[in-house]
């Protein structure tokens, strides 16, 4: 999939994906903070990616890791601070959202700190039973691997 807005392209060409520019990112941020490269190229193999590109430069991305039949965890969603406000984050959910393979999933899920207003426009909501969902969470894994080496 590719769809163009002026010189903006957003696309799910695989070979497109600059895992540097990810990593540089998601290295400084709240949810991946530490991330090691080698754990980004993984996670870019077993997501359906969507890349946000000026012209060539990678600006931003979302990631949803799905069966294609049944469920969608939509993950390191960003555009670059220099590029916000233009309405990227709201043409890259639009495009996620009407991708052929993500269509009659029935769940859904993310997780976001700031960005509720975004997503509430595409129907995301609070979970309605928030009693049956579990979470095993390792908030220490990246430093740990970093240690390690692994």
């Amino acid at each position: 999939m590719e769809e163009w807005r002026g010189e903006f392209l957003i696309s799910t060409d695989v070979a497109r994906l600059d895992a540097g520019a990810i990593h540089a990112f998601l290295t400084r941020c709240y949810w991946a903070e530490g991330i090691p490269l080698e754990v980004v190229q993984r996670s870019i193999r077993g997501s359906l990616c969507f890349g946000v590109y000026e012209g060539e430069r990678q600006i931003g991305l979302a990631r949803v890791i799905t069966d294609r039949a049944t469920f969608a965890y939509l993950a390191d969603v960003y555009i670059l601070e220099q590029f916000r406000g233009r309405g990227l984050g709201k043409w890259l959910m639009e495009c996620i959202k009407t991708h052929p393979e993500l269509q009659n999933l029935r769940r859904w899920l993310l997780a976001t700190r700031d960005a509720h207003g975004l997503y509430r426009q595409f129907g995301f909501h609070p979970p309605r039973r928030p009693e049956n969902l579990m979470e095993l969470h390792d908030a220490t894994v990246y430093s740990r691997l970093e240690k390690t080496g692994n």
